[in-house]
């Protein structure tokens, strides 16, 4: 159920760690199940493609694509399957590791099963999650689940390793607070950007303050990945935040 101190120790240094095959076929294959019948009659809370409006998104849900789901939100609430996957005792040992404390699972951010659809799937640049989340402390772990394979060419995870520590300048992000292509000080930040990939029943636990990216979904297949956040006891969302809005759930293992 526990982590090895080595690999406590690569997420400490890179800021993510991949564990190979932790959920089984079977239960990636309910998943995908219940999945596809809740993309065949969505229901919300739901992200569509361009309610984000990055580039290449449908400019409304009227125009070509426009009806593209990025995210099924909620997914905890959604299946059973998802409420077990999220609060199942062997993960909550490794995150409480990874934290050092009793942990909470956040209702408001992730909580989502994730779909990057052919055509229409967008491409998401440098960011960090923490970047739109309010707590206590920027320290949460993320977990995000491959329900099948995710490569390049279907728009898989891209991260920075360490650039969870990095110390930058307000210049160097945009708006949104992701990293400037345009600065000549992040592009030897971009060059350090590694490509990651996932096979079914594989999962990536990955700090909140890390840099990561993906792209397009040039595949004529749909990618599905179920992603949660968690945080320790210790550092609770900001009182009056949209991150504190939604709850959380205690777990235990």
């Amino acid at each position: 159920m526990k982590l090895s101190e080595s690999q406590i120790a690569e997420f400490r240094n890179n800021g993510y760690l991949i564990i190979k095959q932790l959920v089984s076929p079977a239960v990636c294959e309910q998943m995908l199940a219940v999945t596809q019948q809740q993309l065949d009659a969505p229901a919300q809370p739901l992200e569509y493609e361009t309610d984000v409006g990055y580039p290449g998104a449908p400019s409304s849900l009227q125009a070509p694509g426009g009806a593209t789901i990025r995210r099924l939100r909620g997914a905890y609430q959604r299946d059973t399957c998802f409420r077990n996957w999220a609060a199942d005792p062997a993960q909550v040992a490794k995150l409480e590791q990874l934290l050092g404390e009793k942990i909470a699972l956040s209702l408001a951010h992730h909580n989502c099963v994730m779909t990057k659809h052919p055509t229409f799937g967008t491409a998401t640049g440098w960011h960090r999650d923490i970047r739109y989340w309010s707590f206590t402390r920027p320290d949460l772990v993320c977990v995000w689940l491959a329900l099948g394979p995710e490569i390049e060419v279907n728009g898989g995870l891209k991260f920075i390793p360490g650039s969870h520590r990095l110390q930058l300048q307000l210049e160097q992000l945009d708006a949104l607070d992701f990293l400037r292509p345009d600065m000549a000080e992040n592009q030897p930040i971009f060059a350090q950007g590694r490509q990651v990939e996932l096979d079914k029943g594989d999962v990536v636990f990955f700090h909140s303050s890390l840099f990561h990216a993906a792209g397009r979904n040039t595949t004529d297949a749909v990618k599905t990945s179920v992603v949660f956040a968690y945080h320790g006891v210790s550092n609770p969302p900001l009182a009056g935040s949209k991150s504190a809005a939604a709850g959380e759930v205690l777990l235990d293992t």
